[in-house]
C-alpha cells in the first residue's frame, strides 16, 4: 500500500482536523428527523448508494483505508484470507473502538477447492489462574464488572490470522502487515464514528467510578495531548507499530509465547490481574463446521455456540413459518413477527448457549424445524407475549465486521472485536492495543451452562454470516454490534428474500433492534422490553406496533454496522453500512 504517494495527493485543507471536528459534532441543526436524503434516480428510495461492482475481487470495511488495503492486497495475488488479514491489522489501528488485537475472532468462508462453508472459532478462555470464587468476590449486583482485569480473556486474533493464512493464505505472512504497520507509524485522519466513540471512552475509562485498575496506558495513547482525538485530526500509533513488526517476523509465537506475551504477563501482574504467558501458548482456534438451516430456498449458516450463530437461524426458522411477504415491507406486521421470533429465539440463547467444551447444548433440536414450528405457534398476531420462556430440551439431550472475495472463488466472511467498544480499558505497556472485556458474558448462576470457570470459553456475541444459493456461494455479510448481530442478519435476509431488496438497500433499509428480556449471564427474565426504532421507520407502522403493546424506546443509534458481498456469475457486488465510516470496493 502506498502511503505516502496517497497522502500526498490529499489537498491540505484535509488536514485541517481540529477546526471541521469542531464545526461538526452537536449542532441540533443538523439533527432534524424530517430532514431526509437526497433522491437517487434509481434504486430504493432510501438507499444511500449503489453496491460496488467487480469481476476480479472485493472488500468492505468499517473504514475506506482498510478497504483500499484489502483491495490492495489482493491486485498483488493475495488470497481473499490475505485480503481480509490485512484489513483487520488496520482496523486494529483506524478504528480501535470495535476491534484490535486483544479481541477474539470469528470466520465463517467459502472455499472453493472443497466448495464447502468453513468456520473458524477464534475466541479465547479465561486465565487459568483466576478462580469462580475470585470473580464472585470482584462481582457487582450479581454480574461481572464490564471492565477492568477480571473481564479480560484471552485474546484469539492472532492466532485465527495464523491459522487462517498457514491454511488459505498466498502472500508471506510479514507481508500483510505492511499496510497497517504504515498506518500507525506515519499516521491517518481520525474517521467521523472513531471519534465519537473515542470521546465516550474517554467518559468511560477515565470517569470517577470507572473501577480500573489501570488507565494511564488508554490516556498515553489515545488521549495525546490530553483528549482524545477529533474528526480530521491525524493520529498515530507507534506503539502498535512495533507489536505489528515483532508478529510479522516472529508469526503467532511471538504474540503468545514471545517477547509479547512476557510483556502481557508482566503488565498483569504489575496491576494485579491475572492473564499469564502460559494461558496465551496454551490458546488455540477451532476449525468447526458450521450450522446451517434453509430459508425460502436459501441456505443461512451460523457458527455455534459458544458463538450466537444459532440465534440467527432459530429467529428465520421461526420466521419462514408465515407470510413476511404478504405482511409488507416496514409493516407492523412484519416487524410484529419478527421481534416475537426473536424473543423467542433469544430465550434458548440464554439458556443453553456456553462453551460446549463444558456444556452440553441439543443443537439439532433447537434448529429443527419441528422446533421452530412448535415454537411459532405461540405468536399472536395482535398481542405480545407475555412472560415468555425458553423451550424445553429432549431430556437426551462497539465490533467491527468485514468481508473479502477474490478471483479463486473464495469469499470470507469475518468478524473481530473488543466487545464493548474499547473493551477492558486495559492496555499492555507500550504495545497499543486493547484488551478485550468478554469474560464480563460470564454467569455468575449455579448450574447455568455459561457458569464461570477457569480455562473456559464465555458466551461471544460476535457472528460473521453466509448464505448459499443452489449449492452455489451467494452471500458474505455481517451486521456487528452486540446483541443486534442475529436481529440485524435475520433484518438483511428477510429484506433480499422476502422484498426482494438489493446488496446496498438491503442494509440501508430501516432497522428495529429488541432489548431487554434474557441475557446469557444470569435467569431468564422473559419480560417485552423495548422496541428501538430508526426514524425511517413508518409513523403509520409506530403507531401500529405501540397499539399491539409495544413499548417503543428512544433511537440509541445501538443499529449495528453492515457490510457485504454478493456473488453473482463472473462478478461480485459490494456494499457497505451508511451508519458507519466504510467503503465497499471492487475491481
Amino acid at each position: 500500500m502506498r502511503r505516502r504517494t496517497f497522502l500526498a495527493a490529499l489537498p491540505a485543507a484535509a488536514f485541517a482536523g481540529q477546526a471541521l471536528a469542531q464545526s461538526r459534532p452537536g449542532n441540533p441543526n443538523l439533527n432534524r428527523p424530517d430532514v431526509h436524503g437526497g433522491d437517487r434516480i434509481d434504486g430504493a428510495t432510501f438507499a444511500s448508494r449503489s453496491a460496488a461492482w467487480g469481476a476480479h475481487g472485493a472488500a468492505a470495511t468499517a473504514h475506506p483505508l482498510a478497504s483500499l488495503a484489502a483491495i490492495d492486497t489482493l491486485r498483488k495475488g493475495g488470497s481473499a484470507i490475505d485480503a481480509a488479514i490485512a484489513a483487520n491489522a488496520c482496523l486494529g489501528f483506524l478504528e480501535p473502538i470495535a476491534c484490535g488485537i486483544g479481541g477474539d475472532c470469528f470466520v465463517m468462508l467459502w472455499d472453493p477447492k472443497t466448495k464447502k462453508v468453513v468456520g473458524l472459532n477464534g475466541s479465547g478462555r479465561s486465565p487459568k489462574g483466576l478462580s469462580l470464587e475470585t470473580v464472585r468476590s470482584r462481582a457487582k449486583n450479581g454480574a461481572i464488572p464490564s471492565f477492568g482485569a477480571i473481564s479480560v480473556s484471552v485474546p484469539g486474533a492472532v492466532q485465527a490470522w495464523w491459522d487462517l493464512h498457514q491454511r488459505f493464505g498466498k502472500l508471506p505472512w510479514k507481508d500483510l502487515f505492511e499496510p497497517a504497520i504504515a498506518l500507525a507509524e506515519e499516521g491517518a485522519p481520525v474517521s467521523q464514528n472513531v471519534a465519537f466513540y473515542l470521546a465516550a471512552s474517554v467518559r468511560r475509562f477515565t470517569g470517577p467510578s470507572s473501577g480500573i485498575e489501570e488507565v494511564e496506558n488508554f490516556r498515553k495513547v489515545w488521549m495525546p495531548g490530553g483528549r482524545a482525538p477529533r474528526e480530521g485530526e491525524m493520529f498515530r500509533n507507534p506503539g502498535l507499530a512495533e507489536t505489528y513488526r515483532k508478529i510479522a517476523a516472529g508469526g503467532r509465537d511471538a504474540f503468545y509465547n514471545g517477547e509479547i506475551a512476557q510483556g502481557i504477563e508482566a503488565y498483569f501482574k504489575r496491576i494485579g490481574g491475572w492473564m499469564t504467558r502460559a494461558d496465551l501458548n496454551a490458546h488455540r482456534s477451532e476449525w468447526t463446521t458450521p450450522l446451517v438451516s434453509g430459508y425460502r430456498g436459501v441456505d443461512v449458516y451460523g457458527l455455534a455456540p459458544n458463538s450466537q450463530g444459532l440465534s440467527t437461524l432459530q429467529l428465520l426458522n421461526i420466521l419462514e413459518t408465515f407470510d413476511v411477504k404478504t405482511m409488507g415491507f416496514q409493516s407492523a406486521a412484519a416487524i410484529h413477527h419478527a421481534v416475537e421470533a426473536k424473543r423467542l429465539a433469544y430465550e434458548d440463547r440464554a439458556r443453553y448457549f456456553a462453551d460446549p467444551d463444558f456444556a452440553k447444548i441439543p443443537l439439532e433440536w433447537l434448529n429443527s424445524k419441528a422446533y421452530a414450528a412448535e415454537r411459532a405457534k405461540l405468536i399472536r398476531p395482535d398481542s405480545i407475549l407475555n412472560p415468555i420462556y425458553p423451550g424445553q430440551a429432549p431430556s437426551k439431550g462497539d465490533t467491527t465486521y468485514f468481508t473479502t472475495a477474490d478471483a479463486d472463488g473464495m469469499m470470507v466472511s469475518i468478524i473481530q472485536s473488543n466487545y464493548r467498544g474499547m473493551g477492558s480499558g486495559l492496555s499492555p505497556d507500550g504495545m497499543g492495543f486493547m484488551f478485550q472485556d468478554r469474560g464480563e458474558l460470564f454467569s455468575l448462576t449455579d448450574g447455568h451452562p455459561n457458569l464461570y470457570a477457569p480455562g473456559k470459553r464465555p458466551f461471544q456475541t460476535i457472528i460473521p454470516g453466509f448464505a448459499v444459493k443452489d449449492g452455489q456461494p451467494w452471500l458474505s455479510f455481517g451486521v456487528m454490534g452486540g446483541d443486534m448481530q442475529p436481529q440485524g442478519q435475520a433484518q438483511i435476509i428477510s429484506n433480499m428474500v422476502d422484498f426482494g431488496l438489493d446488496l446496498q438497500a438491503a442494509g440501508d433499509s430501516p432497522r428495529w433492534h429488541h432489548e431487554g428480556g434474557s441475557e446469557p449471564t444470569g435467569v431468564p427474565l422473559g419480560q417485552p422490553g423495548e422496541l428501538h426504532l430508526e426514524s425511517g421507520v413508518p409513523a403509520a407502522t409506530q403507531a401500529a406496533l405501540q397499539a399491539i403493546g409495544w413499548k417503543l424506546g428512544p433511537n440509541p443509534g445501538g443499529f449495528g454496522g453492515y457490510q457485504a458481498i454478493e456473488r453473482w456469475p463472473g462478478r461480485y457486488a459490494a456494499a457497505t453500512e451508511m451508519r458507519k465510516d466504510g467503503v465497499a470496493l471492487a475491481y
